[in-house]
């Protein structure tokens, strides 16, 4: 079987995006998954997104890392909505869709800067100096002096793969304070098992540490990744964050067949 697709990234993080209105992909037995991701014998991808009709949304966005595990994925998210937009399941320049954790809006402009509403966070956890916070993904989040000779791989996979997280896996955000309200953060993705050049959930989960660590109220966070630039604007009252928006590029990298 041919399977048409397109490719997008969100700041170098890239993703398979299918057009699966007649749902003749099997996502219970998901072995065509990393045929597709893996970058030497299939298209290559840090995610593959079905997008599916949906009879009280826009549409649905099916997500799996390129093992084949699901999680909720930021940049994913806003991509999806790019190519949505494109096959025609969104009408205006706002949408709401269903992803796998529930119900999100988004918002894209004609150049296809996607904002997407994250989830309202109600809980952040103190690990002696660093984070975790749970973004619709499960982040861990700690604060380096030289992002640049950061070992992300090794040390990344340290945390992973510790007792504590092995079971359900975590994601392991290393961020740098650059300026005021300006952080780079690089990301050691579970599911990927590797760093990616970008990671929505960790962006969010990373700006959120800082306005916890820096006691920032309502604002505006600029990030930096090594695949470009976003911002994740909130609302903060405590420990709660509401009103989360992820903002940043959704690109359209090319388009293909693949057989399965």
């Amino acid at each position: 079987m041919k399977i048409a697709f397109e490719k997008y990234h969100g700041t170098g993080n890239d993703f398979v995006m299918i057009d699966d209105a007649d749902k003749l992909l099997d996502i219970q037995n998901v072995a065509w998954v990393p045929k597709i991701a893996q970058r030497k014998f299939g298209v290559g991808a840090d995610g593959v997104i079905l997008i599916r009709p949906h009879i009280t949304y826009d549409f649905e966005m099916v997500f799996f890392n390129p093992d084949g595990s699901q999680s909720f994925c930021g940049n994913g998210s806003r991509c999806a909505v790019a190519f949505a937009k494109k096959l025609g399941y969104v009408k205006q320049n706002e949408t709401t869709f269903l992803s796998t954790d529930g119900e999100h809006t988004a918002v894209i402009d004609e150049q296809n800067n996607v904002s997407l509403q994250m989830k309202d966070v109600h809980e952040s956890r103190l690990i002696q100096n660093d984070y975790y916070i749970h973004t619709g993904s499960p982040h861990y989040i700690t604060y380096v002096e030289d992002i640049r000779r950061v070992d992300v791989y090794d040390e990344g996979r340290k945390i992973r793969y510790s007792e504590k997280y092995k079971a359900d896996g975590v994601n392991v955000n290393f961020v740098e304070e650059q300026q005021p309200e300006h952080i780079f953060v690089r990301t050691y993705e579970r599911g990927v098992e590797n760093e990616t050049l970008s990671c929505g959930t960790g962006v969010t989960a990373a700006a959120l540490s800082y306005a916890i660590k820096n006691n920032t109220p309502t604002g505006k966070i600029k990030v930096s990744t090594k695949g470009g630039e976003l911002s994740v604007t909130f609302e903060r009252k405590g420990d709660t964050f509401t009103n989360i928006w992820l903002v940043g590029p959704a690109t359209y990298v090319f388009s293909g067949e693949i057989e399965l």
